[in-house]
């Protein structure tokens, strides 16, 4: 596997955007109605004029029925069973500056993904649903402080923290400081 950039993986992930929309059967009208983006950003994303920030990507993920893992996965071909540190595919938030680096991402067969996530201090990342109802998820604090709300209950997770629950509704993950939240991500499909 070769070694992604972040130019690489926008406009792959604009292609799989496209193609996605295309699979379903969707005019941009119908994809902004499901997804609540404006017809102009989903157009400008799928051109790759711009990069889709965390809460976009949630939204969308949302519409599609994926989790982020999923569909940053989509854009590489079949994951290989050894994935070396240097071929893992890092995706940024141009917004907040998230780093969400995928680990061992989703392969056939296979229910569980890992994640690496950098949160950058005073940063939040709210998300509206899940893509895929009733995930799970096992949060492993590695470094910093993270205030993950979920359920509308905020959990105060510091290093070594492990919170695991199932996603149903909207979550927020904030790190208040001093120092970047980093934290192992593990996913489940239902």
């Amino acid at each position: 596997m070769e070694t992604v950039t972040a130019d690489d993986l926008d406009s792959r992930l604009a292609a799989r955007l496209a193609r996605l929309r295309a699979e379903h059967g969707w005019s941009l009208d119908q994809l902004a109605e499901t997804s609540g983006i404006s017809r102009a950003t989903l157009s400008r994303l799928e051109r790759g004029q711009t990069s889709p920030t965390a809460s976009l990507l949630g939204r969308l993920c949302t519409a599609y029925g994926r989790t982020m893992s999923r569909l940053l996965a989509e854009t590489e071909g079949e994951a290989p069973d050894l994935l070396r540190a240097a071929a893992q595919a890092i995706w940024v938030d141009p917004q907040t500056g998230f780093r969400r680096r995928l680990v061992s991402p989703p392969a056939a067969g296979l229910d569980a993904e890992l994640v690496e996530a950098i949160l950058p201090a005073g940063a939040a990342i709210e998300y509206d649903a899940p893509g895929v109802p009733g995930l799970e998820q096992h949060v492993w604090m590695l470094s910093g402080r993270l205030a993950l709300t979920c359920d509308g209950v905020t959990h105060h997770l510091a290093p070594g923290d492990c919170l695991r629950f199932r996603l149903f509704g909207p979550t927020r993950f904030e790190a208040p400081g001093p120092e970047a939240a980093r934290y192992a991500l593990v996913v489940c499909r239902p």
